[in-house]
């Protein structure tokens, strides 16, 4: 169970991971061994599942940004397309999904022309797939985690 101090916590911790335990100890009138008790006991129970660096693939220069729905041969192909997938570095996301595809990616890549050579030569050969669906991200206007 989590309570308002837990949550404090990792709204400051989702703002900036690099905050000091004193800051935040300091912000929500505690002392900092609180904070880095709370802090381990949050990550030991999953709430807090890792610290990550955000990098601009904009600036890496990967302007193209796109979703693409998988249609599947059968239900029970859909361990061998993972891994099949997991293996292409471009594919950043995939989910596991209801409705009118089996399975949808996100992709990040560097040109169109980038993004014609990994359908043809990467995805649509996988034997498992029947079809897919792309979707060019225009822009990203809306990027957060969820609120605590």
């Amino acid at each position: 169970m989590i309570d308002n101090l837990d949550r404090a916590i990792m709204r400051t911790l989702q703002q900036d991971a690099r905050v000091s335990y004193a800051e935040i100890a300091k912000a929500n009138k505690v002392s900092p061994a609180t904070i880095h008790v709370r802090v381990e006991k949050l990550r030991k129970s999953g709430y807090i599942d890792g610290t990550h660096v955000h990098l601009n693939a904009k600036k890496l220069g990967y302007d193209v940004c796109c979703f693409i729905g998988i249609n599947l041969a059968r239900a029970g192909d859909y361990p061998t397309t993972l891994a099949k997938l997991e293996a292409l570095p471009e594919v950043v996301e995939a989910h596991y999904t209801t409705g009118q595809y089996s399975i949808f990616i996100k992709v990040m890549v560097q040109s169109i022309s980038d993004l014609q050579h990994l359908l043809i030569e990467k995805i649509q050969p996988i034997d498992e797939i029947q079809a897919t669906e792309t979707l060019i991200s225009l822009q990203q206007p809306i990027l957060r985690q969820v609120s605590v």
